[in-house]
Parts: structure tokens; sequence; C-alpha cells
């Protein structure tokens, strides 16, 4: 197998949730740990509404002196800005989030941003709303129909993640999500680690395909039938992903897109801390052995 795939990691892993590590020095770290890129996570920090487009081609120019790319960038705000909110005023809010990203993110050279579509609920915060699934759709339908011509103009296209918000949980729903606005500026952000909780990382790839356009690496550890949080560990390589088939089903898609492992190890709650250096070089020296393994099977 050839994977021409840019590695990268996520800057949670590396710079911690509060934003406060340099970007400047977590992309140093990727580097000398063996990534070629790193994704940056809009919303804390300086990575945040309001940075201004020369503090973001400084990063981006960083970057390229350093040989390391930006291909992707993330956010864990729409937990709480969700483009599905009841409340009209918290749609509003949410597209404007979502544009202040998808600028930021062609500011630094980014090809795609992660968003997540909207939520029937959020599983772990009970003080969040429950929306209808139904609804859920219609209002989901409607923010990513408004953000395609500003994704257009950016240059940045929309990667609709799979995630545990009870929303677009299979990938035949994703797929059909996708289709309805038949455009390119829309794909699917595919996780490898969050569809395992249901099914086969193998299954979504071979019915997305083309779709997507860009990958999350994590694992996950199935638990009497379903799971929790804590089945995300704090070892990349242990759970019930099947590496091989997934890596092989991304090869008959024909995926060259950017692959990003995002180790957050839920595993270790109520302790969970970031940043974790020790588990961002351990993550990077098992990815780099088994897909150089890969490359010459």
């Amino acid at each position: 197998m050839k994977m021409k795939n840019i590695l990268q990691i996520n800057y949670w892993t590396i710079g911690g949730f509060d934003g406060k590590k340099p970007i400047e020095q977590a992309l140093r770290e990727a580097k000398n740990i063996g990534f070629e890129g790193l994704e940056l996570c809009f919303g804390a920090g300086e990575f945040v509404p309001g940075i201004s487009a020369e503090r973001c081609r400084e990063i981006s120019a960083a970057a390229r002196k350093m040989g390391m790319k930006i291909e992707t960038v993330a956010s864990g705000n729409y937990w709480n800005k969700s483009l599905t909110a009841p409340l009209k005023s918290a749609r509003k809010e949410a597209l404007a989030f979502s544009r202040e990203y998808l600028r930021a993110a062609k500011w630094v050279g980014a090809g795609t941003v992660l968003i997540v579509p909207g939520a029937v609920a959020v599983p772990w915060d009970n003080a969040q709303p429950t929306v209808s699934y139904k609804t859920a759709w219609v209002y989901a339908t409607d923010a990513i129909r408004t953000l395609i011509p500003f994704a257009e103009e950016c240059g940045v296209k929309i990667g609709l993640e799979n995630v545990w918000n009870w929303f677009l949980a299979d990938p035949v729903a994703l797929k059909t999500f996708v289709d309805q606005f038949e455009s390119k500026w829309v794909g699917v952000y595919f996780d490898m680690g969050n569809c395992l909780i249901n099914g086969f990382a193998e299954h979504w790839i071979e019915i997305l395909g083309k779709r997507i356009i860009a990958v999350h690496l994590k694992n996950f550890s199935r638990d009497d039938c379903g799971g929790t949080l804590h089945g995300f560990g704090d070892d990349i390589m242990r759970g019930d992903l099947n590496w091989e088939a997934a890596l092989k089903a991304l090869k008959r898609i024909g995926y060259h897109g950017p692959m990003t492992a995002e180790m957050i190890p839920f595993s270790r709650l109520p302790n969970l801390v970031l940043p974790d250096m020790a588990l961002a070089r351990a993550t990077g020296k098992k990815l780099l052995r088994m897909l150089k393994h890969e490359k010459q099977g």
C-alpha cells in the first residue's frame, strides 16, 4: 500500500484545550516528533474569532518555513454554538462563528474546516437542549446551505464530522445529508474512532467514498455492546479499530487527503489533562511505524 497522505496531529494533544501554547512552538514540536502537519483548533487561545489576517498569515509563513502543513482546522465550539439550536438567535450566532472560522482557515492556508452540523442532543451535557431529529435535519440543512457560498468565496471546504451527536449517526444518513447540497465545498470529515460505538470504519469508508475529504485517526474500545467516553484511550493502537481494513478501504476509494491523529484520552476522566507531549510522541512513533509498514506491504 502506498499512502501519500499528509500525517498531522491535532493541536489539542500538543497545546491543550486552552490554547495557551504558542502555535509556532506547537508546530516545531509536531515536526520534531515526525508529523508533517498540525491541525489548528479554532476557539481558544489566540486562534479565535477576531484574530487578524496578518497574524494568521504569520502562522502560515512560520509553518512553511519549517516545512510543515496546516491542512485542516478543527473546533470544539459547536457543542455550545450549535447550528441546530432551538433559538434562532443561537443559530445565528453559530453561523457568525462559522464564517469567522472559515475566514481564519483561509488565512492560515487550510483547505478544510471540521464542522459539526448540529445535534439532536449532547450525550455528556444535559444542559444542552434536545432537538428532534427532523428539526435538526431542517436547521442543519439550512445552515450548511447558507455557509456554502462563503466557503466557496474562502476556497475552504466544509468537512462534516461524524460525532456523538445522535444525528447523522450512520454512513447512509451522512451520505444522504451531504449529497443533497450537490456541492464540492461540502464533504465528510471522517473520524475512524467515533463510528466504532455502533459500526466499523471500513464500512463507513466504503459507503462515503469520495465524499471523505479529511480523516481523524483515533481508536475506541467497545464495552458491553456499546461504550462510553472512557473507550477513547491513550494508546492509538489499542481498541476495536481494524487498522488494516480501514487503511485498505481508504486506498480503494483513492483517498489522498490529510490524516490527523486526534488523541483525547477520555479514559483518564475525570482527570483529563492536555497538553501531553509524551502521548503526542508515543502516538507519532506508533503511527509512523504502522504507516511505514503499510507502505512497504
